[in-house]
């Protein structure tokens, strides 16, 4: 009997023409690392024209001209556990975005 194996697959479309492919490999080993077992595959699409697109499976989750620039990683990891894998503790990264919400309730009270 085989084990099924995961669906779930990143997409990280990259300007070669910016050269933006060391980037774009940093974050796929980024994702690698912190989903790896629950991932089918992460692939890098080389394209031009400024283009830097992640997506999780069909959705789109971070555009460079849309979003403004290039994602934190830490920002990056919580979008795509928020599409493949919402039931997922990210632990020291929610924590960081929970305290940062804490933080702003503080100074709005």
């Amino acid at each position: 009997m085989t084990a099924s194996l995961p669906v779930a697959e990143i997409r990280i479309r990259y300007c070669r023409q910016c050269n933006w492919l060391l980037r774009a490999g940093w974050m796929a080993q980024e994702l690698l690392s912190s989903f790896g077992d629950d991932l089918q595959r992460v692939s890098l699409e080389p394209g031009s024209g400024g283009i830097f697109e992640i997506h999780a499976g069909d959705q789109l989750i971070w555009d460079r001209k849309r979003d403004g620039g290039f994602p934190d990683i830490a920002e990056l990891k919580r979008r795509v556990r928020d599409v493949l894998f919402p039931e997922r503790d990210l632990g020291h990264l929610d924590k960081g975005k929970a305290s940062a919400s804490a933080d702003a309730e503080k100074s709005d009270g």
